[in-house]
């Protein structure tokens, strides 16, 4: 593939506040998620630069999952925007009428979702009806997020949520009762 991690491995857990991390081609790890919280009026970042307190953060994430990693350093950091909607329910729609498409909303899935968004765009723009075409996610629209400062606090509020029920759990084995009124709440899958 394009960027070269074809047949690498994958790491993940099963934390609410989940994170990602994969073996590169030249036997690396690239890992996020899990550390930059929603910024008030969805803003993005100042300049691109990952703060110190982001890298730290993964690092411990990492060293927890593989404690072999603890010395390492760490060679590269970089930050974006994560799309979440309010479902949490990707969508891809496009209007023949304006020619104009859209896909988005992947949830921390966009490596993968984004090639099967583009392979499906192309099929409703040449108009042929394939399985993909016929998938749930095709014209789905999602309802739109509360106005701030409501959508600000549920968020951070919820974010903190997921990371108590997160050390909930790691001193038990069922799920949380914190993480099961989250999951109510936001309306994850």
């Amino acid at each position: 593939d394009a960027i070269g991690w074809q047949g690498c491995e994958t790491l993940g857990d099963l934390a609410h506040g989940f994170f990602y991390a994969q073996r590169t081609a030249d036997d690396r790890i690239a890992i996020g998620g899990r550390a930059v919280p929603y910024r008030y009026g969805s803003r993005i970042d100042r300049d691109g630069a990952v703060p110190a307190a982001t890298i730290d953060y993964l690092t411990g994430v990492l060293n927890t999952a593989l404690p072999q990693t603890r010395g390492v350093p760490i060679a590269h950091g970089w930050c974006g925007v994560l799309a979440v909607p309010r479902d949490w329910t990707a969508g891809i729609a496009f209007d023949p009428a304006a020619g104009l498409g859209e896909a988005g909303g992947y949830v921390g899935h966009g490596v993968t979702a984004t090639n099967l968004a583009g392979r499906t765009l192309a099929d409703l723009i040449l108009k042929r009806p394939t399985d993909l075409t016929a998938l749930p996610w095709v014209q789905h629209r999602s309802r739109t997020w509360e106005p701030e400062p409501l959508r600000w606090i549920g968020v951070r509020g919820l974010y903190t949520a997921y990371k108590v029920a997160d050390g909930h759990e790691g001193r038990r084995t069922r799920t949380s009762p914190i993480a099961v009124l989250a999951d109510r709440i936001t309306g994850r899958p």
